[in-house]
């Protein structure tokens, strides 16, 4: 019996190995701090529950294929709230952020052709793309300058014939950056100059912390080539909801993923009836969020930089730091936290960051820490992984 090369390209997740050892140290007593994965622990608003709960509908029907209408309403009132013009036939609800980035790549490509996106990226990019014959040409960017874009000219050099889209995400995961104005601006440049799409992922809205933020639904120059992809997922910390949208402006690539989102049917109907309520939210709730992954951020930033040879950036967004480790093998290092490694019982679990690389060899001494722990778990994890990463060093000198 045959399997498609097209699902063997697909590739396995890089951190299945990792949880066999994470597995391994908890059957031994240990306690591991989990820095590996954007599974945040804040309270989700409780008008999703409610909204839900209160449902007193006889027959559970399918939704529209576009999403319900009160759904859509809401969330045009959010982005008009940050003078993002959309109108509810602007957008579409789908099953998560990851099913609008799938169904991108599947309505603006041929097989062959390629994107354009900044490195390290989130590795699920290159699941979607490989599944349905897209090529990623990664943008490499780098520690050393926070993991900005490079100048144009190193951009533009990597377009070619087959080029269709620029996708990013701003703020980054798993880096943690937030686009400059004039970054924004360049990617708009480059997308009209070369006649691009731009699918931009900003699931991370609401978590900057230093300076201003820059949608690409607010450039005006662009609006009929700009894919905006969203999720209460991180916002809401409704993960499990998997309640997504897309936004573009662009009347005929709408008027194509609505075709897919009909062969699928619909999303969830009850989970869309808790969506409604979660863009009711009092801002409050994101301001206070936004404070807590602040702090969060320099307790986990501030223990980090102290270790001699570590190359880090304080990030301005997102939940996640990407650091660049004295060591040759990250994978090495974190597999030796969870085997051999622990302070009074405990130990840590950080994600080697080669996995967010599409460029061979990159991001081997790398790691992503996403700061998702209350901020008493994630100084007790901080203070682990520096005296890990000394005694690490200390082994390999």
């Amino acid at each position: 019996m045959n399997i498609s090369s097209r699902i063997k390209s697909v590739p396995a997740s890089t951190i299945m190995e990792l949880l066999t050892y994470s597995a391994e140290a908890k059957k031994k007593g240990k306690k591991v701090y989990h820095l590996n994965i954007g599974q945040p622990d804040i309270i989700t608003p409780k008008s999703f529950f409610e909204a839900i709960s209160s449902n007193k509908e006889d027959v559970l029907e399918y939704a529209l294929s576009e999403g319900l209408d009160e759904l859509r309403e809401a969330i045009k009132r959010y982005y008009n709230e940050y003078n993002i013009d959309f109108e509810k036939e602007d957008i579409l609800i789908l099953n998560g952020g990851s099913e609008a980035l799938f169904f991108c790549m599947i309505a603006l490509c041929n097989e062959g052709d390629n994107i354009l996106i900044p490195e390290p990226f989130y590795s699920n990019y290159n699941s979607f793309a490989n599944s349905v014959g897209v090529e990623i040409k990664p943008i490499t960017t780098l520690a050393e300058n926070g993991f900005h874009l490079p100048k144009k000219e190193e951009i533009v050099k990597k377009i070619d014939s087959k080029t269709r889209a620029i996708l990013f995400s701003n703020p980054g995961n798993p880096t943690g950056v937030v686009y400059s104005k004039e970054e924004i601006k360049m990617i708009s440049d480059i997308a009209k100059e070369h006649d691009l799409w731009i699918i931009a992922d900003e699931v991370y809205r609401e978590f900057v912390y230093d300076g201003e933020y820059t949608s690409l639904g607010s450039v005006k120059e662009v609006e009929d080539r700009v894919i905006i992809v969203d999720s209460v997922s991180k916002r809401y910390s409704a993960c499990g909801a998997r309640i997504g949208s897309l936004a573009s402006k662009n009347k005929e690539f709408m008027a194509q993923i609505l075709k897919l989102c009909q062969a699928r049917l619909s999303v969830p109907t009850l989970e869309q009836i808790g969506a409604v309520e979660l863009y009711k939210t009092d801002k409050s709730y994101l301001q206070d969020v936004n404070k807590e992954y602040k702090e969060r951020r320099d307790v986990l930033y501030n223990e980090l930089v102290k270790v001699p040879g570590v190359i880090c950036k304080k990030p301005t967004g997102a939940f996640y730091i990407v650091a660049k480790l004295p060591v040759k093998s990250a994978d090495d290092f974190v597999k030796w936290l969870l085997k051999d490694f622990d302070i009074d019982g405990e130990t840590v679990m950080p994600c080697p960051a080669e996995g967010f690389y599409a460029t061979e060899g990159l991001g081997k001494d790398e790691i992503r820490l996403a700061y998702i722990l209350n901020k008493e778990d994630l100084a007790k994890a901080s203070k682990i992984l520096k005296e890990g990463l000394e005694a690490y060093l200390e082994l390999n000198k």
